[in-house]
């Protein structure tokens, strides 16, 4: 992997003292940021419209992983999975296993990205392996391998309750000396940077440092000031159900995601988590149906028993959320006016690279180099582009 400094606010050294900063979003992206900044003495008030976790982060699947196989991905998926792992010895809900991802037999352009992937994931020095179906049954019993072409396995990989774990978090940024301040909608502004508060006309907080963290709700908060990123909020769905694999109701493993049936599932407490569902299309934040479609949690369940036979799927409920894309599907995370940062356009992988997400930006705003690849300046910001799926293999 590149040699990025993962040691990034470790150190001592007082650099935000003095400094003010007004996150706007309490999801795991916002409120990481929130606690490295005050880590740093900076003075951080998180402003959430919702609740804790209430928009994206409360309905994320949970789901982590390194298995990256371009940088900055790669040191970025690996600095999050450390950092979940210090995070759960530190008492946050995460729970490793394997993840898993597969290509079926006739599916041969999935086969060959697979591999290649792999190869290159190697070569980035991420611990990952090629599986044949003979050795994936071997390690994994409760799969379904006689159509399998071809998988890889990583352990880095790691599932939590999102909605839990985000909570931790901002018990954490407390403790760190973060006001949260939920159900406050706020405006942001420019020169200088400030927010205001929702219907007050007098509530107006000047700041050093405003960081626009609120999912799919960035672009149109940007947009009121004349700052235009190009993201486009799309739906995605998941669902939880009981099952008994092996006898055993929950526990068992790995995270697995077969491309080819573009579906993906994980232990859960109640048993399974497993997702797919996603509309390639944007969606207004302001008005998305909440509930899976209807015909959702039918057409996944019957792929979910194919990969895991024995199962013995109940679905219990299912529900929708938004994810947010970019012409390239990689995010916006950077300054785009004096003293104002976003952090958006995750492609639905926001959750799992928060821990590294971040701390990055934290250091950005505190004078550090950011993540270059992920500087909103790479666009102008009026980009016309296609919604994609952010979970896929891709050449």
């Amino acid at each position: 992997m590149t040699d990025i400094d993962s040691s990034l606010l470790d150190q001592s050294g007082n650099r935000g003292t003095d400094c003010t900063v007004a996150v706007v979003g309490a999801g795991a992206v916002g409120l990481t940021t929130a606690l490295d900044l005050a880590s740093e003495r900076t003075d951080v008030t998180v402003y959430e419209a919702d609740t804790v976790a209430g928009g994206s982060s409360g309905r994320a699947a949970g789901v982590c992983y390194n298995a990256f196989a371009a940088e900055p991905n790669a040191t970025l998926g690996q600095e999050a999975i450390d950092r979940f792992r210090a995070f759960e010895a530190d008492g946050a809900p995460f729970t490793e296993c394997p993840y898993v991802w597969l290509a079926q037999t006739g599916d041969n352009t999935k086969v060959d990205l697979v591999r290649e992937g792999i190869q290159r994931m190697q070569e980035l020095g991420v611990e990952a392996e090629e599986l044949d179906a003979a050795t994936l049954t071997e390690r994994f019993p409760a799969l379904r391998t006689d159509d399998v072409a071809v998988g890889g396995v990583t352990a880095g990989g790691g599932y939590t309750d999102a909605g839990k774990y985000t909570a931790w978090l901002a018990d954490r940024a407390r403790d760190a000396g973060v006001s949260i301040e939920e159900e406050t909608p706020v405006s942001i502004e420019t020169e200088p940077p400030a927010v205001r508060l929702a219907g007050s006309g007098d509530s107006r907080r000047v700041v050093d440092t405003v960081i626009v963290a609120a999912g799919a709700h960035s672009k149109e908060l940007l947009a009121a000031v004349d700052v235009s990123i190009p993201m486009k909020p799309y739906r995605v769905q998941a669902l939880v159900g009981e099952v008994s694999v092996g006898g055993k109701p929950a526990g068992w493993e790995p995270i697995v995601y077969d491309t080819s049936a573009d579906c993906y599932l994980r232990p859960h407490a109640e048993g399974l988590l497993a997702g797919d569902g996603t509309e390639e299309c944007e969606a207004n934040p302001d008005n998305y149906q909440r509930d899976a479609n209807a015909e959702f949690s039918e057409n996944l369940a019957a792929r979910v028993t194919h990969r895991i036979p024995d199962c013995g799927l109940e679905v219990d409920r299912a529900w929708a959320g938004l994810c947010t894309a970019t012409p390239d599907r990689d995010p916006l995370v950077g300054e785009v006016r004096d003293g104002v940062y976003v952090a958006t356009g995750f492609q639905g992988q926001g959750f799992m690279r928060s821990p590294a997400i971040g701390r990055r930006l934290a250091d950005e705003v505190l004078g550090g180099d950011g993540i270059e690849a992920f500087d909103p300046s790479r666009f102008d910001g009026d980009e016309s582009f296609e919604v994609r799926e952010g979970m896929a293999v891709e050449s």
